[in-house]
């Protein structure tokens, strides 16, 4: 079976002033179809940069990103933002909603910007906004939600389209313990709904431990990469 997400020898090499700093050196990891990955590791450890360099944000120093057979690294910025905008769906540390759309304004936005088109499926949104526990949010503004509710807002619009693969940024960052519990059980309900691969960057051991395997970095390599008991 081919992976979902494969990374090569990915090294990214930042100029700072006349120094030279490794944030990777020769990251290589697979992702199947449908795995649910946690990053962990400490601050520093190319984690961050890893997620950006996988979502097309930001080009590697060299090694190869290959998403569902496709080249990411060999790719125009256009033709990069095009593969993000069919095949990668992003929930952020601090939501980056839309703050004058309601709930079902972003979703929608988020499908205007996938299909090009004002093509409206709200028998999907809803079916998402279900799932989510926030059907009775759909016209609520982001300052109207809690933040639980807006991660979870965030995490419907980057699920919307059925992308290959969701990278989350710190999801539960910003939320208390019981609005954590909540968006990572829902986190896993989509993965196992849609099937979606998840790549989680997390500090939070527990939230690691809710995915299918850990991946622990450390100097810009990947150390460890174990099972959950």
């Amino acid at each position: 079976m081919n992976p979902v997400l494969e990374t090569i020898d990915l090294e990214m090499i930042y100029h700072v002033g006349k120094v030279d700093v490794a944030a990777l050196r020769g990251t290589s990891l697979q992702v199947q179809a449908g795995e649910y990955v946690a990053i962990m590791g400490p601050s520093g450890c190319g984690k961050s940069t890893f997620l950006h360099i996988v979502g097309g944000m930001l080009q590697p120093t060299s090694g190869r990103v290959i998403i569902e057979g496709e080249d990411l690294t060999a790719m125009t910025d256009a033709e990069r933002t095009d593969l993000r905008r069919r095949k990668i769906g992003f929930v952020f540390q601090r939501f980056n909603l839309f703050p004058t759309l309601t709930a079902e304004g972003n979703l929608k936005l988020a499908e205007r910007i996938y299909s090009g088109k004002n093509n409206q499926d709200a028998a999907r949104r809803l079916e998402i906004l279900k799932l989510l526990g926030l059907e009775d949010k759909l016209n609520h503004k982001p300052l109207e939600l809690s933040g639980g509710e807006q991660q979870r807002v965030a995490i419907a619009r980057a699920v919307i389209n059925r992308p290959a693969i969701i990278l989350a940024d710190e999801p539960t960052g910003n939320l208390d313990t019981e609005n954590s519990e909540i968006v990572l059980k829902m986190m896993r309900q989509l993965n196992q709904e849609f099937g979606q691969s998840i790549i989680m960057i997390t500090h939070n051991s527990e939230a690691a431990a809710r995915a299918d395997r850990i991946i622990e970095m450390r100097d810009g390599h990947v150390v460890r990469s174990i099972v959950p008991a």
